[in-house]
């Protein structure tokens, strides 16, 4: 018998994809969860695979593979999506593609099935990882299966109940949800309707808002080296570490909501509320330590390719030159980004509060208004005469048509 290996996460449209995978293909079905930090989302996992017809479970951690290789570099390169998304689901995705095709080439398996729509981004990051790591693997989407018929939660469980699995799965309408170490996403219910508020106090798991923040702030201490976060409050910790606290201190301080209305890959337009308290910080020192260490032409260039990467990402095509060419880049620019950042955090805002680096750039005696011996205020004569050269040359020749016109 054939085996595919199934993304499999628990909840009950995977649940249910295992007998129809059994029924529709004859398949023998291997389900693989990864863990990227989703915390007791895998309680119970074995035990309900193993109820709903799969022959194996896989549980692999893939935090600090997901830390280090793939949020750390797009922390380095400023990766926001839009503006505001913090890319949360779309930075694990290559992750998740990665070890899927590890177990498969394991278990000899002729295809992968995911449980992402045909509508939204998922199925674009999970295929383009697939077909750029194991081109060979078949892939399944029952979502795309015209022979998948189940397009509400009762029909799911219904089917589940019919193949005689009776899990604890309702019908009752909550927000979709996608959670992992370094965010929890929320879509859904009021939210798709952008002239709707969002329901804080229905929808929050990680944080609070910041009106429900403390009254006083809290100091917080980074350290990095090379671009990478090394410890926090004088406590050295690995990054996973790192963002866990981050989330716990963030959080509280009703850091790192996000509203947004984004573009889709697909074509259409989706809201979301993200929690990123712990990213937001992160982000946010590490941008701080930057502004000391890089000259204006490296950060110039460095924000045009990090919001290139952010696309790349999003769109999930992780596993390409171009995305290796820009982390080639940001790594370079990486070497210098070692110091230290102070900021304090008060009801969701994060202020700074100190740099210091080796590597600074910034120079008391250029800089002050009262010491600067370095920096003779005469030479700025010349130079905005040799910088505004061509305004002026422009405008003295358009003097001379008026004059020519006016004749």
């Amino acid at each position: 018998m054939d085996k595919v290996i199934l993304a499999y996460s628990g909840g009950l449209d995977t649940t249910a994809v295992i007998p129809w995978l059994k029924e529709t293909y004859g398949y023998e079905v291997v389900c693989c969860c990864i863990d990227c930090g989703q915390g007791d989302e895998l309680d119970g996992l074995e035990e309900r695979a193993q109820i709903s017809g799969a022959s194996k479970l896989y549980i692999e951690d893939v935090v600090d593979d997901l830390c280090e290789n793939y949020i750390m570099p797009c922390v380095q390169a400023g990766a926001v999506y839009e503006h505001k998304y913090l890319m949360g689901t779309a930075m694990a995705r290559p992750t998740i593609a990665a070890k899927l095709v590890e177990i498969a080439r394991k278990e000899n398996a002729v295809a992968i099935c995911h449980g992402a729509t045909g509508k939204g981004n998922d199925q674009i990051r999970f295929e383009l990882g697939i077909k750029a790591l194991a081109p060979d693997i078949k892939v399944i989407a029952p979502w795309r299966d015209d022979r998948w018929n189940m397009d509400s939660r009762e029909a799911e469980i219904e089917y589940c109940k019919t193949h005689g699995i009776d899990l604890p799965f309702g019908t009752d309408q909550s927000y979709s949800r996608d959670r992992n170490i370094w965010h929890i996403s929320h879509e859904g219910l009021e939210l798709e309707d952008p002239s709707q508020a969002p329901n804080f106090d229905h929808m929050l798991v990680l944080g609070v808002t910041p009106e429900k923040a403390p009254d006083e702030d809290v100091e917080l201490t980074l350290e990095f080296e090379k671009g990478m976060p090394i410890a926090l409050n004088g406590k050295k910790m690995k990054v996973a570490d790192i963002i866990r606290e981050l989330n716990t201190i963030g959080g509280k301080y009703g850091v790192g909501i996000v509203d947004i209305v984004e573009n889709r890959v697909v074509g259409m337009k989706s809201r979301g509320v993200y929690e990123t308290p712990g990213g937001t910080i992160l982000m946010e020192a590490h941008q701080q330590l930057e502004e000391l260490v890089l000259d204006r032409d490296t950060i110039a260039l460095k924000k045009d390719l990090g919001s290139k990467l952010a696309s790349i990402v999003y769109e999930g095509k992780w596993f390409t030159p171009v995305r290796e060419a820009i982390t080639a880049f940001v790594d370079v620019t990486q070497q210098v980004v070692t110091g230290e950042v102070k900021l304090r955090l008060y009801k969701g805002n994060i202020i700074k509060n100190g740099t210091t680096s080796p590597y600074s750039l910034y120079s008391e005696s250029l800089a002050s208004f009262t010491t600067g011996d370095m920096y003779d205020h005469h030479d700025a004569e010349g130079f905005i005469t040799l910088w505004g050269l061509p305004l002026k040359v422009r405008a003295m020749r358009m003097n001379e048509l008026k004059k020519e016109n006016k004749k």
